[in-house]
């Protein structure tokens, strides 16, 4: 079933403390500090009668803030706006973010009662140390006893991952790679950290105390976890921050790896490495290879104007790289054809 997100910001509300990286003004765009039911349903309704909508499955979403940190009577009150919805048949349920730490047996009630189908907790890392730098006021810990508390309770889950932030590095990283597949959440979103003006991770970049990753550093390690958490069977439904109209004024943006489509950065450089690997395991001398992939990833394959075809033929001496186009091959991978048949098939996504 196709799905679309109907998404509502929350800004800033139920947080306890504000994140050393957040700007959610920034980050989740022009959105009003409260939201009103009349303004809910025409948003819906906005969404739902969308010329380019596909399918018929769609999920109520409220983010950019900690929802059950919010009042109980503030909850209830946007969830009822949304269970008219539901009951219609128009949507099949309710997303939220929150904060690990406020994920306890009465909000998990009344989220079950109104039609939440999907959590998605806000972990940024899995080491003590980085959090709390990052000033998130709760530990690895409390990430997995929520993770835990939603299982139990069946809902989907999510988990958001950050990358580069401050006091982690390679190894950091890795660990929370390894300890978020342990937890095997449904969905992970992930992004690299971005110095956004207006936050404390501004000042530390302005004064030379916080030096964020290069590019080509977030890409290779955003490889990383697409590879881990695509041998895991986890979908990463995200990689890098959704731009907003706030994001691209000038300033708002200080320093960082961003850029507007780096998942297709980070998708291109993987379907290079595979076809580097493939090329150098089986190419046998022949100047002219033939790849076979899905039409969805063909412009992954190619490269921005065709960089990873230019760079392959330098690298192995080819003078043609033809692109054999599969409808039903899987998405994520990669397959040469040799003597008519498919051959070494390599894969980074499932």
């Amino acid at each position: 079933m196709a799905q679309m997100i109907i998404p509502f910001f929350i800004v800033y509300q139920g947080c306890p403390n504000r994140c050393i990286y957040c700007n959610v003004h920034k980050t989740a765009g022009d959105f009003s500090e409260r939201i009103t039911e009349d303004t809910f349903r025409r948003t819906v309704h906005k969404y739902l009668n969308h010329p380019k909508r596909k399918g018929n499955g769609a999920e109520i979403a409220f983010y950019g803030g900690n929802f059950t940190g919010m009042t109980k009577d503030y909850q209830t009150e946007l969830l009822g706006f949304a269970s008219s919805f539901i009951e219609k048949g128009l949507v099949y349920g309710v997303r939220i973010s929150a904060r690990p730490d406020s994920i306890n047996n009465e909000s998990l009630d009344l989220m079950k009662r109104f039609g939440v189908t999907t959590v998605e907790i806000g972990a940024q890392s899995m080491v003590d140390e980085v959090l709390h730098i990052a000033n998130r006021g709760h530990s690895a810990s409390d990430v997995s006893a929520a993770m835990e508390m939603l299982k139990e309770r069946w809902f989907k889950t999510v988990m958001h991952l950050m990358v580069g932030l401050p006091g982690d590095n390679q190894p950091g990283f890795e660990y929370t790679i390894a300890k978020t597949i342990a937890l095997k959440p449904d969905m992970v979103r992930i992004h690299p950290t971005i110095v956004l003006e207006d936050t404390g991770l501004a000042e530390l970049f302005l004064n030379g105390t916080y030096h964020p990753l290069s590019m080509p550093h977030a890409i290779d390690m955003c490889k990383y976890a697409l590879r881990r958490f695509g041998e895991a069977n986890i979908a990463v439904i995200r990689v890098g921050l959704q731009t907003t109209r706030e994001m691209e004024m000038t300033g708002s943006i200080i320093a960082g790896p961003y850029h507007p489509a780096f998942r297709s950065l980070v998708e291109e450089s993987m379907f290079f490495d595979m076809a580097a690997a493939m090329l150098a395991a089986g190419q046998m001398g022949k100047q002219e290879v033939i790849f076979s992939l899905s039409p969805k990833d063909v412009s992954c394959f190619l490269g921005h104007r065709n960089k990873n075809m230019h760079t392959l033929k330098e690298i192995f001496g080819l003078t043609k790289i033809d692109v054999s186009v599969d409808p039903v091959q899987e998405r994520g991978t990669l397959a040469m054809i040799a003597d008519g048949r498919k051959s070494m098939t390599e894969r980074f996504r499932h």
